[in-house]
Order: C-alpha cells, then structure tokens, then sequence
C-alpha cells in the first residue's frame, strides 16, 4: 500500500507484477511504463521499506527504554542522541567538517556520529553512578548542551540555506531513501533486535526492581548500561537516515502493551511491527498531503501522535480519578 500510494497512483496488481518481475525477470509481460516501473523499483519501495525499518527501530528502542528505566513517559531520545546527530550534521553543513567524504552517505554518516557522541558522557556516568535516574539526568544534560551548540552554530555561524537544510533533516523524512542506504538501519535492527529478544527475560526481571532482579541474579548496572546502549544504537541508525521523528517510539509500545500486555518478549515484537506500519501510514500521508509539496513525516507524528498520546493517558488516568 505504501508503494501505491502517492502523488501518483499506481494499482496494488501492477506493483506486485512490477517487483515480481524485477526477482523474476519473465514471470510477465509487462504491460506498464517504465516511468511507473522507476517508481516503484527506485523511489517508493527502498521509502516504504526504509520508514518500516525506522518506525521498527524506534518502537524497540521506546520499549526497551520504558522498561530499564521503568519510565512510561521514557523514549529513544532520552540520552541525547538526536541532539547529537543534530550537532552532527550542522558541524557537516555549517562548517564543511567531512563534506563530501563518503559521498552520498556523508549527511547520514555526519548523523550517525554525532549520535554516538552523547554515549560516551553516559557510559562515562554509568561506570560511577549505578542509578537510573543519574543516567536519565545525563541524557537530558547532553540534550541541553547540543541544543544549544546547534542553534548558536546557525545563528552565528550559518546562513539561510544552511538553516533551512538544518531544519528539513530536524522534520525528518524519507525523501532521500535509497537501497544502499536502507543497509544500515536494517542492519542494526536485526542484531540488536535479535540481542534484546535474547534479554526479554531479564527485562521483565527488572520490572520486579533492582533488588528483585539482583537476587535473581542478575547484575542489574551492567545490564542496564547494555540495554541503554542498544537503545541508542537503535536510535542512531533510525535518525542517521531519517532525522528526528517523534512519538514513535514513545506511543507505539503502549499501544504494543494494549495488545499484549507487559511481557517483554510478546511486547517488543508487537512494537515492532506497529511502529513499522504506523511510520509507513505517516508516510504516506506526507507525501499525499497535496500534489505539489511534501510535509515532513515528524510533522504527521506529532499532529496524531501528540492527541492520541493523550487520549490514551485520559483513558488511563481520567477514568480512575473520577
């Protein structure tokens, strides 16, 4: 449905026909244009899939922060990782700091490392404090200084076509997707989703609280720091492709634990799959807004994510305080 939707139409048969055609070369006689075949080979699926692959990547991440820090307002951005890539990619377009080394790959790669560097403030806290919420403050710290590294960068720094391409990457969108830029985010939701579902049980032990999963065991600060890190893994390989999109990753395992309930290893991949058609859904609407312009897919998740964020927490609340 996301490859056949858009500012141009094409029937569900015809793209079926058209990607069968392309694994299976012969398997029809095509009857469509090569102008719908391009749409659909290099433009719509590689988008579609990408959005999937992102939306997945923050539902898991938005689940696994929830539950190590036992936190449901907690959500992939809490240890300032797409404060970071934001600082990544100003240093990239404002100051010309690696521009053009990797080619088409240069803006996603300034991304990605700009997201690993609050890791390394949260890693450095987590070896001292073995609190949740000392690492928590950490994330909200980092979020603060590279905000405010970013807007002085632009404001004194950049200028009006620096701060509008700033800005498309903060909206975050799909419009440069491509086959051989989906590798990375695909890649790093398989192994560390792979890892987290191996860990389901021992999230679910820290639901119990840390003494609780110590006496089971566990060496809960270790633990914790390991999940965090996946959880800005995660992160870094959705925003280095997407920039920062909202609400996925903090709305979608509440949805998931509708459904499911708590149990990590039903919740995660339930939130997986959620959040990748809900991102697929938002992507859609974005490029069919109007025929002439395309809005940003953080714009669609936060104009729904943000009312039915709060229906949910009325339904939750309201209803047990009257």
């Amino acid at each position: 449905v996301g490859v056949s939707l858009g500012s141009v139409s094409i029937p569900l048969g015809d793209v079926w026909a058209i990607v069968v055609h392309r694994v299976a070369p012969g398997s029809f006689t095509p009857w469509w244009s090569e102008a719908r075949e391009a749409i659909v080979i290099e433009s719509r699926l590689p988008r579609s899939l990408m959005a999937a692959a992102v939306g997945a990547s923050l539902a898991v991440a938005g689940g696994v922060a929830q539950a190590v820090t036992r936190n449901p307002l907690a959500d992939p951005y809490l240890l300032g990782v797409s404060s970071g890539a934001g600082f990544g990619v100003v240093v990239l377009t404002v100051l010309g700091v690696g521009a053009g080394m990797w080619g088409v790959f240069t803006l996603p790669m300034a991304a990605f490392l700009g997201a690993l560097l609050p890791l390394a403030g949260v890693v450095l806290v987590a070896r001292r404090a073995h609190d949740t919420t000392a690492i928590v403050l950490v994330g909200a710290a980092l979020t603060m200084m590279f905000g405010a590294l970013n807007t002085f960068t632009l404001l004194v720094l950049g200028d009006d076509h620096q701060l509008g391409t700033v800005m498309r990457w903060l909206a975050g969108g799909f419009g440069d997707a491509g086959w051989t830029m989906l590798l990375a985010p695909v890649s790093i939701l398989a192994v560390a989703g792979v890892l987290v579902m191996l860990s389901s049980r021992h999230l679910d032990l820290l639901l119990t609280g840390d003494d609780g999963a110590t006496a089971m065991g566990m060496n809960v600060p270790r633990f914790r720091l390991l999940m965090l890190l996946l959880v800005s893994m995660l992160t870094a390989g959705a925003v280095a492709v997407s920039g920062t999109i909202g609400f996925i990753g903090l709305l979608i395992p509440h949805l998931a634990g509708y459904v499911t309930g708590r149990t990590s290893a039903r919740l995660l991949p339930t939130a997986a799959v959620l959040g990748a058609v809900a991102l697929v859904l938002a992507d859609i609407a974005a490029r069919s807004v109007s025929d002439g312009a395309e809005l940003p897919v953080g714009v669609v998740t936060g104009i729904v994510g943000g009312p039915v964020f709060l229906i949910m927490l009325w339904r939750r609340y309201g209803r047990s305080a009257t």
